[in-house]
């Protein structure tokens, strides 16, 4: 007797649409915020305070001292502890935006790059806005972030003597750029380096935008980043009347 068997087709995977994944993307990206700014409260309320109880503890030690040997060990504990807090501070930074809460994404752009300038004596070309009408929260934050991270790579592996920062809005689009007339780098030295690109690439798909990078040996590199943009809900045009700054 012979038996038939019928193959049942294989029920392809159904995909989620691309819409559900871009806001999933971004509701991650907001967890990761939140995340971000519980960790920088706790690291100032709890640390930070406990830093500052020792540091007042050790002043008043060498004020007691009657050794000048002991005097000096605690001077040199206070330079390790005043640099501890000073790259706490640092940190608390970078994990949350305060500046740009409270005085918006131009004034932070401007402080990231006065930063770079102030401890690698790099000279900054700020091409911005001069009238800004605050966009959607998550879209500045992406940008600041890509800021932060994108000047963080021009210090640490550019060997440049310039940058530029240039932000500009047209065709519903928000564009930035950071350029410097550094090193350069090959794709696989970004990999094994570990350059962040891989998570800007992520946060700018993740809101519906792109990231685009030029780079040559020896021929610096430039990292366009798109966004969609509308301010307060409205489509506007901000390219007019760019900022050329040149900060001291």
């Amino acid at each position: 007797m012979s038996v038939s068997v019928k193959a049942v087709p294989k029920t392809a995977p159904i995909a989620a649409p691309v819409s559900e994944a871009v806001e999933l993307s971004r509701q991650l990206l907001k967890a990761q915020e939140e995340e971000r700014r519980r960790i920088s409260r706790e690291l100032h309320d709890e640390t930070g305070q406990a830093l500052m109880v020792l540091r007042f503890q050790l002043e008043l030690l060498a004020g007691e001292t009657q050794s000048e040997e002991v005097a000096a060990k605690i001077r040199e504990a206070l330079d390790v502890l005043d640099r501890t807090i000073e790259g706490l501070r640092r940190t608390i930074a970078r994990l949350s935006p305060r500046v740009l809460e409270e005085f918006g994404l131009l004034t932070a752009i401007r402080r990231q790059a006065k930063l770079l300038a102030k401890h690698t004596g790099m000279k900054p070309r700020l091409e911005l806005p001069e009238n800004w009408t605050p966009a959607d929260h998550d879209v500045e934050v992406a940008l600041y972030r890509s800021v932060q991270e994108a000047l963080h790579n021009v210090a640490k592996h550019s060997q440049a003597v310039n940058f530029t920062v240039r932000l500009e809005v047209a065709s519903e689009k928000v564009t930035l750029q950071i350029e410097d007339d550094g090193a350069g780098f090959s794709r696989r030295a970004a990999h094994i380096r570990g350059f962040g690109l891989t998570g800007m690439r992520e946060r700018a798909a993740a809101l519906g935008g792109l990231m685009r990078i030029r780079t040559e040996r020896g021929k610096g590199t430039n990292i366009q980043i798109q966004l969609p943009w509308a301010a307060n809900g409205r489509k506007q045009n901000a390219t007019r009347g760019l900022q050329h700054a040149s900060l001291k």
